[in-house]
């Protein structure tokens, strides 16, 4: 439990923040933001910062016992132009940066730096392969995206302190997630197969991402990186059509080719067209117990 320890977030007005911010409260925690505008007034305190123009107050950290860094531009918003694989990169690896500099220029302690990450580390490929944390980064754009977004905070762990990399699936949650781009057509009984529909498709409640979270705040034995998707293997056309199930729906699957996709999102498609099996292992042999280790079970509760 919180027991009055205070916990920074970046990126704390965003899905997992917002949930999260929620939990660390009601465990007893307190918890600040920094954000780029005003956030939530009256619900945690907000700082303001600038990680591209690197100004950040160190008065920030007063009082800090954990870094939460969740920020970082939305991967699959817009179209991978240069500018925007840039900014996606930059947001991550940039704002690391300037937390670990503001830090150790002013001799500050802070007793757990916990980053997220991705499972794009392991790259934009369908394969057998079951990927675990100690397989090596891809060497295409989502991989090295994930690889420098580690790097930049492996300084914290240089610095002495300890550092967890939550490497992230496809979270579930109604309204402002990938599920919800499914509940858009589903509401009309459509439930479209992207690609050929056996691209795996690692995912994770909403509910357990935020109580890994809040294991790695809490078990000082967790470093270094971690999986958090369910341990059940799903591609695409099984989740579509468990989706369609919960739903109470008949399948019925439009098929989504890949060069229509291709076309509309150019190379960002291959965050919808591959996708390879990911393994939890090191996360349940930590302790971590899932609540929702199942498919049908999570999306049920996901569309309450």
């Amino acid at each position: 439990m919180g027991n009055g320890k205070s916990v920074l977030i970046t990126g704390g007005s965003g899905l997992i923040g917002r949930y999260l911010t929620s939990l660390l409260l009601e465990k007893g925690y307190s918890v600040a933001h920094l954000s780029r505008g005003r956030g939530y007034p009256g619900r945690v305190k907000v700082f303001t910062w600038s990680p591209e123009k690197e100004v950040l107050d160190p008065v920030v950290f007063t009082g800090i016992d954990y870094v939460i860094h969740l920020a970082g531009a939305n991967i699959g918003s817009k179209r991978w132009t240069a500018q925007r694989k840039r900014e996606i990169i930059n947001s991550r690896v940039g704002s690391s940066r300037i937390i670990h500099k503001t830090i150790t220029d002013n001799n500050l302690s802070i007793k757990a730096f916990i980053t997220a990450s991705a499972i794009g580390y392991y790259g934009a490929v369908t394969s057998e392969r079951i990927f675990t944390e100690s397989d090596a980064p891809a060497d295409d754009f989502l991989g090295t995206t994930c690889r420098l977004w580690e790097e930049s905070a492996d300084l914290f762990e240089k610095s002495g302190i300890r550092t967890v990399k939550i490497r992230t699936g496809v979270v579930l949650e109604k309204s402002d997630s990938a599920l919800s781009k499914f509940l858009s057509g589903a509401r009309f009984g459509l439930f479209p197969v992207i690609g050929n529909g056996k691209q795996y498709l690692p995912w994770i409640h909403i509910t357990d991402l935020c109580n890994i979270y809040l294991k790695a705040l809490e078990d000082e034995k967790m470093y270094g990186p971690y999986n958090a998707v369910s341990p059940d293997y799903t591609d695409i056309r099984k989740f579509v059509k468990t989706l369609a199930s919960v739903m109470k729906k008949p399948f019925i699957s439009p098929p989504v080719p890949s060069f229509f996709l291709r076309l509309a999102m150019g190379e960002s498609s291959v965050v919808a067209l591959k996708g390879s099996r990911v393994s939890s292992e090191k996360l349940i042999s930590a302790g971590y117990s899932f609540l929702y280790p199942e498919l049908a079970s999570a999306l049920e509760d996901a569309l309450k």
